[in-house]
């Protein structure tokens, strides 16, 4: 055989060789890829029955508990300040309707959470929905001696397709955990800004701050460190701006403060 047709003959067969190779490694990323997809899909199926079987189950819990909140006030109703044991009593129904109040407070907290956000997109001025929560929360924050500060924007207004009901709702609840934040008092800074193709929303407030190991556990659904706290707060925040496709970031240093940032797709 020539010595040029051995060389092309090699060549060849080096560069099928090299062509079979690469298949194979694309038809195996691609197994496994689909392979990913499918353990996905599952689970996001498994999650979705759970979803509804939670929620069905809480709903049942709320109708007994109503009947038991209207035969607590029926029976307190039905006492008279000359049964011997009227004060006793009535503490302790008043405590029993203290808990199941709170009890139904937490499953409506809960089906919200665990409920499918349905979202009515549309251009927002986030200045202006911060200005209205801010004329919504200031009687609050007055009252637990914080002082609430609107960061004005240089640049006008700051648009963004937002569901601004929802959105209002993320904000809020950052704003309650920073008030529980700051027992003594302190200061709660909002506002907006941009940044390259997102939108922005601070909250930031000078309380006690968070601790390094509590960090990446606030967001977690029922963490978390106050008394009374349902620990859903944080989480719904973060699903909402999750669903828009935004994030939510955190930065904190104990004994000064914390800075939750809302990052929002302006397109």
């Amino acid at each position: 055989m020539p010595l040029g047709a051995f060389s092309f003959t090699t060549g060849f067969l080096i560069g099928f060789g090299a062509c079979l190779a690469l298949a194979g490694v694309g038809a195996i990323y691609a197994y496994r890829r689909v392979v990913l997809l499918e353990r996905r899909t599952r689970h996001a199926e498994r999650l979705a029955e759970l979803g509804t079987l939670t929620g069905g189950l809480a709903h049942e819990i709320k109708n007994p508990l109503s009947t038991v909140q209207l035969n607590l006030q029926l029976l307190a109703e039905d006492l008279t300040p000359d049964n011997p044991a009227y004060t006793r009593v009535v503490n302790r129904i008043n405590v029993v309707q203290r808990e199941t109040s709170r009890l139904r407070d937490i499953l409506d907290d809960f089906l919200r959470y665990a409920g499918k956000l349905e979202l009515d997109r549309h251009p927002t001025d986030l200045n202006e929905l911060l200005q209205d929560l801010y004329d919504f929360f200031t009687p609050q924050a007055q009252h637990q001696r914080v002082r609430l500060r609107l960061r004005s924007n240089p640049n006008g207004a700051i648009r963004a397709p937002v569901d601004p009901k929802l959105i209002k709702q993320a904000v809020l609840n950052l704003m309650l955990n920073a008030l529980q934040a700051m027992p003594e008092g302190g200061e709660l800074i909002l506002g907006a800004s941009h940044d390259e193709d997102r939108a922005c929303i601070d909250v930031i407030d000078t309380g006690k701050g968070i601790s390094p190991d509590a960090i990446d556990k606030i967001f977690q659904a029922y963490y978390s460190t106050k008394k009374g706290g349902t620990g859903l707060g944080l989480a719904m925040a973060q699903r909402i701006v999750q669903e828009h496709g935004g994030q939510i970031t955190v930065k904190s240093e104990p004994g000064k403060g914390t800075n939750f940032t809302l990052r929002l797709p302006i397109r």
